[in-house]
């Protein structure tokens, strides 16, 4: 689950990464192009700027793909050992006191019908937790599609699913980030055609090949895949990956970068801490539109800040990054850890104002909400 333990030791900002050529997700038959050059050069703020590095060439969609068997070197800290376990054990704050719980009748909730969109359109809509409804380049693309009730291991959901699946139009795509329970829901995914193209982590795609999807493609950090004019990259972020007792860190974790044919691009970070990789995806994905990042499941942070951003780092990756929108997620829809359950929008509202960033490219939807980027 998201709230995996973590340690105590912070990402380093000096996590090497590879050369180009060098194989920085150990796939046997893939090509890679790693980071390299001036690591300190800020993100560019416009969409025409050159990447940098240049992009990697799309791959075949649903080809073939050797992976190695474990991705423990992508972990930008350690997992948590038997210390950490035995404090937590000892401390075991994973839920807010009654006083946090309060104010779940106060969550916003505000479901409304999608926007009207065409193909030079792009609109996103806030079905809860890290689901979205991304409409790009005439594609309707699901991130992390979670629309049952409750996830193995966690209590309910508090706000319901913010988009009927019945109002949805048909579904053109689906990301993955990673594997955790909150992040990829098999009641959910049975409810699609096997044929929906799928793009996925490096790994995950037996996953999907067992339930019958057909149309999967597997990618490593860097790498991209496209469909219907929309560029799909996948990007790293500071997380991990299990879904069982013995495959940790066994399929790759990320986010997701997508790009429409006119340019504006629309990043869906996933899970993620905060850490050196934000630079690195500004860097290379320059024009960033909007930035959809986690603010919640944050607290204790000695266990979690690994993993899983707070508010004010999530506004610092939206600004890393480049973005000029951030929409925020990952919040308000199932308990997962201590923080009361308001507390991450007003820690967001106040760090984006602290930062004197522009309230209106805030955009802090209610679960059902929708903006069109103009």
């Amino acid at each position: 689950m998201t709230q995996q333990p973590r340690s105590t030791t912070r990402p380093s900002s000096a996590t090497p990464t590879a050369r180009p050529t060098e194989d920085t997700g150990n796939s046997r038959n893939t090509r890679h192009t790693g980071d390299t050059g001036d690591l300190d050069a800020p993100p560019s703020a416009s969409s025409s700027a050159p990447s940098y590095p240049p992009l990697a060439e799309p791959r075949p969609m649903a080809e073939h793909r050797v992976w190695p068997r474990t991705f423990h070197d992508r972990l930008t800290a350690p997992l948590p050992g038997l210390k950490a376990f035995a404090r937590f054990a000892r401390e075991g704050a994973v839920r807010p006191g009654p006083e946090g719980l309060a104010d779940i009748p106060r969550l916003p909730y505000a479901p409304g019908p999608l926007p009207r969109v065409d193909a030079r359109t792009v609109a996103v809509t806030w079905a809860g937790h890290a689901s979205w409804v991304v409409r790009i380049g005439g594609l309707t693309v699901l991130t992390d599609p979670v629309w049952s009730r409750r996830i193995l291991g966690t209590p309910a959901r508090v706000t319901p699913v913010g988009v009927p699946w019945s109002a949805l139009p048909r579904v053109d795509a689906v990301v993955i980030s990673h594997n955790h329970y909150d992040h990829l829901d098999a009641p959910t995914l049975r409810r699609l055609p096997r044929d929906t193209p799928v793009f996925a982590p490096a790994g995950l795609g037996r996953w999907f090949h067992r339930r019958r999807f057909t149309r999967v493609t597997e990618l490593d950090w860097w790498e991209a895949a496209e469909l219907g004019g929309v560029r799909f990259d996948f990007v790293p972020a500071h997380h991990w990956s299990k879904r069982s007792l013995t495959d940790t860190c066994r399929t790759l974790w990320g986010g997701w970068v997508l790009t429409d044919p006119d340019g504006r691009r629309v990043y869906f970070a996933g899970d993620t801490g905060y850490g050196h990789w934000f630079t690195r995806i500004g860097r290379r994905y320059p024009g960033i539109d909007l930035a959809l990042l986690p603010i919640g499941a944050y607290d204790p942070r000695w266990w979690l800040s690994d993993v899983h951003c707070d508010p004010e780092e999530a506004v610092r990756a939206a600004q890393d990054v480049g973005a000029r929108r951030m929409a925020p997620m990952h919040w308000g829809t199932f308990v997962l850890s201590a923080e009361p359950v308001l507390e991450p929008l007003t820690r967001v509202r106040a760090a984006w104002q602290r930062a004197g960033l522009p309230r209106e490219h805030l955009w802090d939807l209610p679960v059902g909400g929708s903006r069109v980027l103009e």
